[in-house]
This record gives structure tokens, C-alpha cells and sequence, in this order.
């Protein structure tokens, strides 16, 4: 399959009044940004444990947890420079705003599980191209340093979902699409890396 660019695969683009937010919150940003890594490697764990019968599978998630974890450890360090504790912070309700749509059973489980990791995949990509231009220059050439392996990840995100579907899923991925749209301009009460318009 032929994969989208990220403007023509997500339904909305990041609203300026996130960025705006997340100018005036870099501290939480970065603490959410660590959280993200190290959640986005424990999803990748999971499905290799889940999912032992799936070759390509387990090559492709084994590559994105290592490389996952070694941004987590980019991100430490980058607060470590900046003393900024690592603090505990609320999820945010966007990752669970999605998975609460997936099916139960399989095989539709794993389907939905690798189209919702595409799309919070393709979401990130898209959030460190918007913000990295107004950050400083470290981090801005460290955000901008992540859009490849990202942009990977939603990749083969989508193409597994598809290989395993053996079908067309193009409508239940735009199920899943339109309410990513939805978080993300939908007001939110608490600013985090994939939150949606600052209430």
C-alpha cells in the first residue's frame, strides 16, 4: 500500500492555540513528551508479547521500542540540562478517547490497535513539525530529529493493519480518524503533548 502524507492522512491540523499553550508550558510538555516515549514502547512490548505468532510484527514493534526508549532517554536528558524533575502528570484524555472505541475480540482487536498506534504515531510526527520552529535551538533540532523515526512508526503502524486485515479498512480508519479530530479541537481542561484547544 501507498502511504499518505500526514497532511492527507490526519483530518485537522494542530490549532495555533495548542502551540501558543505549549510555548507558555514547555516544562510540561517535556514531561508529557517523556511519558509519551516510554508508553508508546511499553504498547510496542505488549503487542510483541500478545502477538508471538506475527514475524513481522515482532521485528517491526522490537525496533520501535528500542528506539522509543532511546527518545525517552533523550528527553531525560534534555531535562536534566534544564532541571526539570521528573514529576508525575495526568494522562492525557486523548490515547484513551481513541482506544476506547476498539473492538474486544480479535482478529478486529489487533487491527484497531495498530490503526489507533498509526494515527497517535502520524499526531506526534505532526506536533514536533509544528512546534519545533518556535522552540529553542536544541530542542528545535531535537523535535525536528524525531519526524523520520515517527513518520516510520505511523508507517508501519498502518501498513501491518492492513497486511493482517486482508481487507479494506480505510472506513474504520477514518472511524478512528474523525474522532482524533475530535479530541484534538475539542476544548480541553488540561494541556498536555496530544491534548486538544486549551479551554
Amino acid at each position: 500500500m501507498v502511504i499518505p502524507d500526514l497532511e492527507e492522512f490526519l483530518l485537522c491540523a494542530t490549532p495555533q492555540a495548542w502551540v501558543d499553550c505549549a510555548l507558555k508550558q514547555q516544562e510540561t510538555m517535556l514531561i508529557d513528551h517523556a511519558n509519551c516515549e516510554k508508553k508508546a514502547a511499553s504498547t510496542a512490548l505488549n503487542l510483541m508479547f500478545r502477538y508471538i505468532d506475527r514475524p513481522e510484527l515482532l521485528t517491526k514493534m522490537s525496533r520501535l521500542a528500542r528506539e522509543e526508549l532511546r527518545h525517552f532517554e533523550q528527553v531525560l536528558a534534555i531535562m536534566e540540562d534544564r532541571d526539570i524533575r521528573y514529576t508525575h502528570v495526568s494522562a492525557s484524555r486523548y490515547a484513551e478517547g481513541l482506544r476506547v472505541h476498539m473492538r474486544k475480540q480479535e482478529p478486529g482487536k489487533l487491527i484497531d490497535v495498530l490503526i489507533v498506534g498509526a494515527i497517535i504515531e502520524a499526531r506526534s510526527c505532526e506536533r514536533f513539525r509544528v512546534i519545533a520552529p518556535h522552540l529553542d535551538e536544541t530542542l528545535s533540532k531535537f523535535y525536528t530529529s524525531l519526524l523520520r523515526s515517527e513518520r516510520r512508526h505511523f508507517a508501519d503502524y498502518l501498513k501491518l493493519a492492513y497486511q493482517y486485515a486482508g481487507e479494506d479498512i480505510s472506513e474504520r480508519v477514518t472511524f478512528f480518524l474523525e474522532k482524533e479530530r475530535e479530541l484534538v479541537l475539542g476544548p480541553d481542561e488540561t494541556f498536555r503533548f496530544h491534548s486538544g484547544i486549551p479551554a
